[in-house]
C-alpha cells in the first residue's frame, strides 16, 4: 500500500513526489512516457516572475515566482544561471514610462534580489543595438533566470528516488477505482506488457494535458474539469547575434516573444499562444507559426529569418486553469489544486508554470493535509548535483576542469552544467577519453550514455538527445542509428 500515487511525470508530478518522499511518504510515481516527454521539455526553458503577468495584475503569482527565482539559482545552479534580457522600446507599442514603472515593480516585488536590477539603454552606443533595426534606438535591460527544464524534471524524480519513492516510466495508469477505503490502479508496462494492480491511499492527478481525461477516464470522478489546452511552439535558428544576453520583443498583438541564446551556436525564439481543440498528445508547430515567429523577430531585428533559417521546432500544450480569460495570452498561469475527497482522495494540478513546482508541490502537501507529515523542507535541499560550495558554478568548474583536464573545454562545460557534482559519478575511473568508450555525436560518449540509462531512466535515444541533452541538435541520421544499437545492447535498469 502507497500513500500516495502520482499521475504524471512532468514537472508538477515530479516535484510532488520529491516533497513527499523527503517527508516520509511511501510514492509511486507512474509517466506513461518519459519524464518530461511533453509539456515540461517543450517550456522557454526560463525561470522568471513573468513581467508580462504584471499588465494582468498578477501580483501575487509574480511575487511568488521571484522568490522561487532566487531560491532555485542557490539549490540548482548547474542547470539554473542567470540571463540578462534586452526590451526594446518600440514607441508603436507600450510607452516608455509604462516599461519603467512595470520594471521598478519587477525589481521590487522581491524581497532578496541576487540579481542586477533594471536599468535604461541607449541602443546606439550599446553593443546589444548592434543586432536589432536601427530604428530601435531605445530600450531598457533586466535579469531573470535560464533553465534546463527536462533536467530539472529528471533531477526532481532523481532526488525521489533517492529517497524511496518507485519512479515508472512508461507506465500507464489504465484505472482506478475507490474500493475499501483506498484506490485501486491497475498499471501497464509498454516496455513489458505486464499489467499489475496497486493500492494507494491518495492519488495525484499530475498528469498534465490530461488532468481532465485522467479525472473523468481513468479515476471514474464526476467533474468537471476547468482546464484550456493552449499550444505553445518554439523555433531553433542559427546563432542570429553575439553575446549571452536575450531579447524580450513586444509585438503588435500585445504578445511579448523571446530571442534566447540556444546550446553555443543557436537561437531559441518562442513563444506561441494558440487555442488547441484536438485534445493532449504529442502536437508539432503549424505553418502560420513559423511565420508568426519569424515575424516577430523581423520586426526588430536588422537581419531577416523566414521558414527555411528553422533548424528545429519543438511544441507543447499547457494545461492552463480555465478563468474565463478572452484570449489565451491573458489565461492565468497560475496554479489551482482541486481536491475530492468523495471517498479515497484525489488531488488534481490544473495550470501551473515551471517557475514555481516547488512551491505548488509544499502547497499540495498542505491540502492534503495528512496527519503527522514531516515539515517542508525543500526550501534549502539541493538538488542531485547542486551542492556546490555557495553555489558557485564558476569555483566549481574550475575545480572541475582541472581535475579532468583530458576533457575537452566544451565536453567538461556541458558535463559540468548538466550533472553538476554528480558529473564525478557519471566519469568514475576514467582518465582518457579512450576510458569514457564509444564515441557519438556532440561528443556524447557511452559511458555518459549507460550512466543515464542506469541512473535517469533514459530508454531511447529522443531520451538521451532531447531530454537528458540537447545533442540532437548535433547528431545526424547515423549517429542516432549507432546509439539505438548501443541501447539495445545493453541492459538498462533505473535509479
Amino acid at each position: 500500500m502507497y500513500d500516495l500515487l502520482v499521475i504524471g511525470g512532468g514537472i508538477n508530478g515530479a516535484g510532488i513526489a520529491r516533497d513527499a518522499a523527503g517527508r516520509g511518504l511511501s510514492v509511486l510515481l507512474c509517466e506513461r512516457g518519459d519524464l518530461a516527454e511533453h509539456t515540461s521539455s517543450a517550456s522557454t526553458k526560463l525561470i522568471h516572475g513573468g513581467l508580462r503577468y504584471l499588465e494582468q495584475y498578477e501580483f501575487r503569482l509574480v511575487r511568488e515566482a521571484l522568490a522561487e527565482r532566487e531560491r532555485l539559482m542557490r539549490l540548482a545552479p548547474h542547470i539554473i544561471w542567470p540571463l540578462r534580457f534586452v526590451l526594446p522600446h518600440d514607441s508603436g507599442l507600450r510607452p516608455a514610462w509604462l516599461l519603467r514603472i512595470g520594471l521598478f515593480l519587477y525589481d521590487h516585488l522581491s524581497r532578496l534580489r541576487a540579481l542586477p536590477g533594471s536599468q535604461s539603454l541607449d541602443l546606439t552606443a550599446e553593443g546589444v543595438g548592434a543586432p536589432l533595426q536601427s530604428r530601435l534606438t531605445r530600450g531598457f535591460a533586466y535579469s531573470d533566470c535560464w533553465v534546463e527544464d527536462s533536467r530539472l524534471v529528471v533531477l526532481n524524480a532523481l532526488d525521489a528516488a533517492e529517497r524511496g519513492a518507485a519512479i515508472r516510466t512508461r507506465t500507464n495508469v489504465e484505472s482506478a477505482l475507490r474500493e475499501d477505503g483506498a484506490w485501486t490502479a491497475t498499471l501497464h508496462d509498454s516496455e513489458t506488457g505486464r499489467r499489475e494492480r496497486v493500492r494507494a491511499r491518495i492519488v495525484v492527478n499530475a498528469a498534465g494535458p490530461w488532468v481532465g481525461q485522467t479525472l473523468l477516464r481513468t479515476l471514474s470522478v464526476e467533474a468537471q474539469p476547468k482546464v484550456r489546452l493552449i499550444k505553445g511552439s518554439h523555433i531553433v535558428t542559427r546563432k542570429l547575434y553575439e553575446g549571452d544576453h536575450a531579447y524580450i520583443l513586444q509585438q503588435p498583438d500585445r504578445r511579448i516573444v523571446f530571442a534566447i541564446p540556444y546550446e553555443r551556436d543557436f537561437t531559441l525564439i518562442g513563444t506561441t499562444d494558440v487555442p488547441h481543440e484536438a485534445g493532449p498528445g504529442r502536437v508539432t508547430i503549424s505553418p502560420e507559426e513559423t511565420r508568426y515567429l519569424c515575424d516577430c523577430i523581423n520586426r526588430s531585428f536588422a537581419r531577416a529569418i523566414g521558414p527555411d533559417d528553422v533548424v528545429w521546432s519543438y511544441s507543447g500544450v499547457r494545461p492552463l486553469y480555465d478563468d474565463a480569460a478572452a484570449s489565451a495570452s491573458t489565461i492565468t498561469r497560475d496554479y489551482v489544486l482541486e481536491l475530492d475527497t468523495d471517498g479515497p482522495p484525489v488531488l488534481s494540478v490544473f495550470g501551473g508554470k515551471i517557475t514555481t513546482y516547488r512551491r505548488l508541490a509544499e502547497h499540495a502537501l498542505e491540502k492534503l493535509a495528512l496527519p503527522g507529515l514531516k515539515p517542508a523542507w525543500t526550501g534549502s535541499a539541493p538538488l542531485p548535483g547542486g551542492d556546490m560550495a555557495g553555489s558557485d558554478f564558476d569555483a566549481f568548474f574550475a575545480d572541475f576542469r582541472a581535475a579532468n583536464a583530458y576533457l575537452p573545454e566544451p565536453l567538461a562545460r556541458r558535463l559540468a552544467r548538466a550533472y553538476g557534482t554528480r558529473a564525478a559519478n557519471l566519469l568514475g575511473d576514467a582518465r582518457t577519453m579512450a576510458d569514457l568508450g564509444e564515441s557519438f555525436d556532440g561528443g556524447l560518449t557511452a559511458r555518459e550514455v549507460d550512466y543515464l540509462a542506469r541512473t535517469e531512466w533514459a530508454r531511447s535515444p529522443d531520451d538521451i538527445l532531447w531530454r537528458r541533452t540537447k545533442l540532437g541538435l548535433r547528431t545526424g541520421r547515423e549517429g542516432v542509428a549507432r546509439l539505438a544499437r548501443h541501447l539495445a545492447g545493453r541492459t538498462i535498469g533505473a535509479g
